[in-house]
């Protein structure tokens, strides 16, 4: 232990800073979803994000657009883990069937006006995983679906422009 603490010591620290990122796309959509979001909600746009059966491939998206990279707090956006608190439902994946009660009590939960985006291809129309056995399709053949952001994944660029297709920005 000893050892491992004088070599972190004499090496010091090694990581470098990141590079300024600056994506056009970003900067043109922020500022429009920024304002979108006052207009409407007069407030932050409160976000339950809910899996009804996915690969996860859309939350790595959804995460990302929460990063240092991508910051969506800067335009209002702010995930919760209550769709009580919530403005707007963001669901991915194909409804699987054991999973169907609980999307519908989710949606039941949140209060109106309530927005419902389907993400990624299986949440708009049940993807590579369709109809089947175990799947119900999209989430639209469980719950009204506002929005959809179609991809396989979505960018977390199109995902922030899908929510302010939305949230009518």
């Amino acid at each position: 232990m000893i050892r491992i603490l004088k070599q972190i010591f004499r090496t010091g620290i090694v990581t470098e800073s990141l590079p300024p990122v600056s994506d056009p796309e970003l900067e043109k959509i922020g500022p429009q979803l920024e304002e979108a979001i006052k207009r409407r909600f007069r407030r932050s746009l409160a976000i339950r994000q809910v899996d009804a059966g996915s690969c996860n491939g859309c939350e790595l998206e959804i995460h990302a657009i929460n990063n240092p990279i991508y910051n969506c707090e800067r335009f209002g956006i702010h995930f919760t883990a209550s769709p009580r608190f919530a403005d707007m439902l963001l669901v991915t994946g194909p409804v699987s069937r054991n999973m169907e009660i609980a999307l519908r009590r989710t949606y039941n939960a949140t209060p109106p006006p309530k927005l419902v985006v389907a993400v990624g291809d299986c949440g708009c129309n049940g993807g590579i995983f369709g109809e089947s056995y175990a799947s119900l399709g999209g989430i639209d053949k469980v719950i009204p679906v506002n929005a959809c952001i179609p991809g396989c994944p979505p960018t977390p660029t199109a995902l922030l422009q899908g929510i302010l297709r939305a949230i009518g920005g």
